[in-house]
This record gives C-alpha cells, structure tokens and sequence, in this order.
C-alpha cells in the first residue's frame, strides 16, 4: 500500500475517522423524508458515503436498521462478513470484478445484520461507497461486543473475536 495513496484520498475526498474503524465523508443525504418503521421522527430517503479501510484495520462488528449497498471504488478487494440467522456467516467480497476472482462491484447488507469488514491486503486499502435506505441516522448505529455475538454465532469466534472492538 503506498501510505502516499492513503493520504491523497484521505485529504482529496475529505475523509474523517469513522467510529467503527476506517475514514469516511457523507456525500449525499436525500432531501426528502420517510417515516421510521419504529415511529417517531421521519428520517432522509437515502444517504450515500465514501468509506476507507486500510489493510489492517477493520470496520468493526455492527449493525443499522436500514440496508446497505456497499460499492467497490478502487484499491485491494475488501471483504464484508454478514452474521445471518441460525448461526450462519456469509462473507461478501467487494472488489474489481474484472481483475479479483470471486469479487463483485456491489454487495448488499440486510437490514438488522451484524456485519464487520476488512481489506483482504494487508498493506493494500479498499475506497468504497455505502448507500442507505432508508436513509443512515446515527441513533440507529449500534456496535457489538463480542461476547454478544457469540452468544448467537459461538462457531465464528475467530473471526468475531478479531474483528470486534477492543
């Protein structure tokens, strides 16, 4: 990984660090409303973010109540783990489709799913793009403790363990 590439796209894209690992830059936020399924206050249609991860950092474990669309930029593949129900893990790899085996240019992440992500070079970086809809609101924004997780995805520990919050 070239830390030079990291700090252009850092500075180029106005990057900040991000609370559950990486750096990110909101970029879009719909104008028009939507009724939160759990009442309240009406929350924006759709949000869109940059979002870096350098190898060897991670987005830790956790989860929205909205879906996300995860889409490859440029960089190192960058795989997204998803904990399913009934103790099921599935690992989506985003990347150049053209260029890494098995990568997509999109991946979608379930509403309510636990998930965590990591750049599968250790010295490589992946830039992505989220899109939310409904649209993201930080008080729907909760990370996991991996003993909470392990309670419902015991056979994942490795993996729960190292990409949990320290």
């Amino acid at each position: 990984m070239s830390r030079h590439r990291l700090e252009e796209l850092i500075s180029h894209l106005n990057l900040e660090p991000h609370p559950e690992g990486g750096f990110f830059r909101e970029t879009h936020r719909s104008t028009e409303r939507v009724a939160r399924s759990s009442g309240g206050s009406s929350r924006s249609a759709a949000t869109a973010i940059y979002y870096l991860l350098a190898g060897g950092d991670r987005s830790t474990w956790h989860r929205i109540d909205s879906e996300e669309m995860w889409h490859f930029y440029e960089g190192d593949p960058l795989h997204v783990h998803v904990l399913l129900p009934q103790g099921e893990l599935q690992t989506l790899c985003l990347g150049n489709a053209l260029e890494h085996e098995g990568a997509h240019f999109q991946a979608l992440v379930p509403a309510g799913a636990w998930f965590a992500a990591e750049c599968t070079v250790r010295e490589g970086y992946s830039l992505v793009g989220c899109t939310v809809a409904p649209g993201f609101e930080f008080d729907a924004f909760e990370i996991a403790q991996a003993d909470q997780l392990l309670e419902d995805w015991s056979q994942h520990k490795e993996l729960i363990e190292r990409l949990a919050r320290k």
